[in-house]
């Protein structure tokens, strides 16, 4: 990368600050889309359009709020973009808080993500898995649970031996969900037929107040649907040529992803009557056992299975990378910020997994969603700010790619962010405080880290 002249004295050639660290640049724009989709479908595709179209109403209404909502995400992956290649280095969203506001923001999104982001997220698409899994084979809560956590573990200790590995498996499991779920859309088209009552008017009839107050509530359920697009920014530091495939994986990602949800929403709304569909607590499987009979339902428990399973190894994957980075900034455990032989953060995966094995044994999969939604978007929302931040706090440091539409893009996403929040935190008050308290559990934690830190330099220093 060249300097630019008006950069600060300690400015560091990113791709130089990744090689430091011990990473290997080994993930390929394949590598990265099947990060991102893989972690992105997963169990919320299978339930998310029956809540779509329910407070939508009709088909058309139902994929307009599936266009604007991958719209407002395609925003913020264009925005993240320029981030990413500004920082192509282990961490994500925590470096590039740390760059335009300081250490303190970036650590409590860190801290936010292990504590509850990441770690609740795969806890939850876990239980989901075994929960389907139970078509197959009979299980208890307690079994569920236990089940959970054997998975977690078991991909986790997969996740140590090395970064190809990981990618390997990531690559192959998204594949066979793919192609999955575009064979339970096509049956749903080829043998359906029974909605399609839902496509014969635009807009449902009643007060346009309750059609826009439907279409809020869709879109907040469309975005959580969507979360999951800004992964691969946290392996940056191991992406081969950053400047190009981050841009492409983060918008082409969206963009699939969009095309996707389309896809299977509309398929499961023509193979389903409209007033099955809306009452519908598990829509895949209903719209295939309706048009394939009890076959369908496995076929779908297997979709989900996959789905959920590619998921789960893609969080476990990347966010190790976060904690790895703070480590390595003093500003949590010292043992996190090690690398295998094989150079990978095994301590951090492991941190990981062992606290969202915990997390299976307290509170319910909705809670554990409503705490993910808040803080998640909260991050974001920081996210576009930074952008913004960085342009005006230093305007001459190299951009190998601006964000499209800036300031515009950026700002519709920030606004869209600050809607989400107040839509959550009006419908889910009481979660939200508690996203929001475990947030403020990191403020102690940072000062007893940092003043850690200083202490070992200081330490050091004496002896030197």
């Amino acid at each position: 990368m060249i300097r630019s002249q008006s950069q600060p004295q300690d400015f560091v050639d990113e791709a130089s600050a990744s090689q430091d660290v011990g990473f290997k640049r080994e993930l390929t724009l394949y590598d990265a889309l099947m990060i991102n989709v893989g972690t992105t479908l997963a169990s919320a595709i299978f339930i998310v359009p029956a809540i779509v179209l329910a407070t939508t109403g009709t088909a058309f209404m139902s994929s307009l709020v599936w266009i604007v909502a991958g719209g407002l995400s395609w925003c913020g992956a264009v925005t993240f973009s320029e981030l990413a290649v500004m920082y192509p280095r282990a961490g994500g969203q925590y470096v590039y808080l740390k760059q335009a506001f300081s250490r303190f923001w970036g650590f409590l999104y860190g801290w936010t993500l292990f504590s509850v982001i990441q770690t609740a997220s795969i806890a939850a698409v876990a239980v989901a898995l075994m929960t389907y899994l139970a078509y197959f084979i009979p299980m208890s809560p307690v079994t569920t649970k236990v089940g959970s956590i054997v998975l977690i573990m078991g991909l986790t200790i997969w996740n140590c031996i090395a970064v190809r590995t990981s990618a390997n498996i990531q690559n192959r499991t998204t594949v066979i969900k793919l192609l999955t779920i575009v064979a339970i859309a096509l049956i749903c088209f080829l043998f359906g037929g029974d909605g399609l009552a839902a496509f014969q008017e635009m807009v449902p009839k009643g007060p346009a107040t309750r059609t826009v107050a439907g279409f809020g509530a869709a879109m907040v359920a469309a975005l959580w649907a969507f979360d999951g697009w800004a992964m691969v920014t946290f392996v940056s530091g191991e992406v081969r040529n950053p400047d190009r495939v981050l841009p492409r994986a983060l918008t082409f990602s969206v963009i699939g992803l969009i095309i996707i949800y389309l896809l299977v929403t509309n398929a499961f709304i023509y193979a389903l009557p409209a007033a099955d569909m809306m009452v519908s607590n598990r829509i895949a499987a209903d719209a295939v056992e309706h048009v394939m009979g009890r076959i369908g339902g496995g076929l779908v428990a297997f979709a989900v299975i996959v789905s959920c399973f590619a998921a789960v190894n893609g969080l476990i994957f990347t966010a190790a990378r976060v904690y790895f980075a703070m480590a390595r900034d003093g500003v949590f455990f010292s043992w996190a910020a090690k690398l295998s032989d094989r150079k990978v953060p095994v301590n951090a995966i492991l941190a990981q997994g062992v606290w969202a094995s915990a997390l299976t044994l307290t509170g319910r999969y909705d809670q554990l969603f409503t705490y993910v939604v808040f803080t998640s978007w909260v991050a974001y929302l920081l996210g576009a700010v930074a952008v913004m931040v960085l342009r005006q706090k230093d305007p001459g440091r190299l951009r190998p790619y601006r964000a499209f539409g800036y300031p515009y893009i950026t700002a519709l996403f920030g606004v869209a962010a600050w809607a989400l929040l107040l839509e959550v935190l009006w419908h889910n008050p009481r979660d939200s405080v508690i996203g929001l308290s475990i947030v403020l559990l990191g403020v102690p934690l940072y000062y007893y880290w940092k003043r850690r830190s200083k202490n070992i330099e200081t330490a050091d220093s004496s002896f030197g």
